[in-house]
């Protein structure tokens, strides 16, 4: 048995492990319905990273977005996004007819305002229509039953969350009658009698996504393809995760905030970043032996195989800015909940599917956490050429339980940022790859090439890097409120020729998956599936 359960292809990485992998999230998949989903398009794209050899498809979180459209800034830690249901699936199962999914948007740009009504309306027809008992498969309410069951922890708040939400024109939820905000008990019950219909709706969305994530799941799985999930380390304020736990929070009397998220000036802001997430009661955490923590766990990892830890350092210490501060400069760092964590974790799961995004300011208790647990840790070309021999992110320095990334979602593409780039950091560039100069052309091409030939044992690039693309393909602007995640990719740019690039690298670096791996389960000794 292996430090990681017995799976083959999980962290820590076993050391001839080699593979590769793109970085998309759902909301940029092409459809016709105005945002990416979990129909055919994600089918088609699982298809496409098979036959080019890919091992591993990474999105961003999953969850519900609140404010700003923000995988980060979910409605909860344990719903999906119900935007990510396909319609086109619906319609296969006789929810929806297609004549009630006519319609025209953008192929390039998410439409969030066009977008979320339309999804929602057709969510009420499909909700009409179940409740009618209009569909298909007869299966479909016997099952539905069990998932409200199965899923009642966490639902029952969300699905209330939800439908309060839209009986206050989706105000924070600090800003609705005191006697819901402090949760009153006859106040909930009085809520949810008068929104038993909302309440429904909410349920039975969630139910149709959960089913679809898990059909498309079995489909990666069977195409070899593993799934590589992201957990962001802080909750929205505003989020049945801190409406329900509020002991889990450093909250006032009031239920606001007393500290709130960020992180100290860094690269990409001089004045920091102010996030405004509400902070852990870590004493109160650790007195539940980490259980609400531990169920977010398995609720991602139903959904995938490996979680990103977003902001692992916060594990260690996080910055804790008093709430109402202008800026983040006046933080300080407090002690996070440290090794005990993830003893706990792997006393409970067995293993530690993890890949810690250790970015940022990192300080030597950080990387000892990290290597404690054997975790691999993030390393970004895009940070690599600053001239200091000793910079992590050189290839050179790479250790094998690591994950190579030309640039993240936070980055500009790598067209971008080579436009962006200072002359000296060009010039170490081309010095490192031992070439001539090249052009702004030639960047995304070649920090791909370096990943895949590095020692890390996994490499990911965008799909904006193999598309080569420039700054209108960016997904995020860390600091920058609005216009951000709505980036889509139009199905005539996925050309053969880009994925037949990639195909060749991942054969002449050695990460290819070979016909025998890709479809063949390996199953351990515990009985556990995994695909090597």
């Amino acid at each position: 048995m292996s430090g990681n359960g017995g799976l083959t292809n999980v962290p820590p990485f076993r050391l001839e492990y080699r593979a590769s992998g793109l970085l998309l999230h759902v909301t940029s998949l092409p459809s016709s319905y105005g945002i990416g989903d979990l129909g055919s398009s994600a089918f088609s794209w699982i298809d496409r990273l098979h036959d080019a050899g890919q091992r591993w498809w990474q999105a961003l979180p999953l969850g519900p977005t609140g404010y700003g459209n923000s995988p980060y800034q979910s409605m909860s830690s344990f719903a999906g996004n119900e935007l990510l249901i396909s319609p086109g699936s619906l319609i296969s199962d006789g929810l929806l007819q297609a004549s009630d999914s006519e319609s025209r948007f953008s192929a390039d740009a998410v439409d969030y305002i066009s977008v979320i009504p339309f999804k929602w309306r057709l969510l009420g027809t499909a909700g009409a229509n179940f409740k009618a008992g209009e569909f298909r498969d007869k299966d479909l309410r016997p099952a539905y039953d069990e998932f409200c069951a199965r899923q009642a922890h966490w639902l029952e708040d969300y699905a209330l969350f939800r439908a309060l939400k839209e009986k206050y024109r989706q105000a924070y939820y600090l800003e609705w009658p005191a006697e819901l905000v402090r949760r009153n008990p006859s106040a909930l019950a009085l809520a949810r009698r008068e929104l038993a219909s909302q309440i429904d709706q909410v349920r039975l969305a969630q139910f149709l996504l959960f089913r679809q994530a898990d059909q498309l799941k079995e489909h990666a799985h069977a195409k070899g393809v593993s799934l590589i999930g992201d957990l962001p380390f802080f909750v929205s304020p505003d989020s049945s995760d801190v409406w329900a736990n509020p002991e889990l929070f450093l909250l006032d009397e009031q239920h606001r905030p007393q500290f709130v998220a960020g992180v100290p000036p860094d690269y990409f802001s001089a004045q920091g970043q102010l996030w405004g997430n509400p902070v852990y009661n870590w004493d109160a955490v650790r007195s539940t032996g980490y259980r609400w923590c531990i169920d977010r766990f398995r609720a991602l990892l139903a959904h995938v195989d490996v979680i990103r830890l977003d902001h692992f350092r916060g594990f260690a210490a996080a910055w804790h800015v008093t709430a109402g501060a202008p800026t983040a400069q006046s933080g300080q760092w407090l002690a996070g909940p440290g090794a005990s964590f993830f003893q706990a974790v792997q006393t409970e799961l067995g293993y530690l599917p993890f890949i810690a995004e250790d970015l940022g300011v990192i300080t030597a208790d950080v990387q000892a956490l990290r290597d404690q647990f054997r975790l691999p840790g993030m390393r970004v070309l895009q940070f690599a050429f600053d001239g200091h021999a000793d910079n992590p992110y050189l290839p050179r320095n790479f250790v094998h339980n690591s994950v190579a990334y030309t640039g993240t979602h936070d980055n500009a593409t790598t067209r971008q940022w080579y436009e962006e780039l200072p002359d000296y950091q060009r010039q170490n560039l081309w010095s490192y790859l031992k070439r001539a100069p090249g052009s702004s052309t030639d960047a995304a091409p070649e920090l791909m090439r370096l990943a895949w030939s590095s020692p890390a044992a996994l490499a990911i690039a965008p799909l904006q890097d193999l598309l080569n693309l420039g700054s209108e393909a960016r997904m995020n602007v860390p600091g920058r409120a609005d216009g951000n995640w709505r980036w889509r990719v139009p199905e005539d740019m996925l050309s053969p020729q880009a994925f037949q690039r990639l195909q060749d690298l991942t054969e002449s670096s050695k990460r290819s998956v070979s016909p025998a791996t890709s479809v063949r389960a390996q199953v351990d000794c515990k009985g556990a599936t995994a695909f090597g």
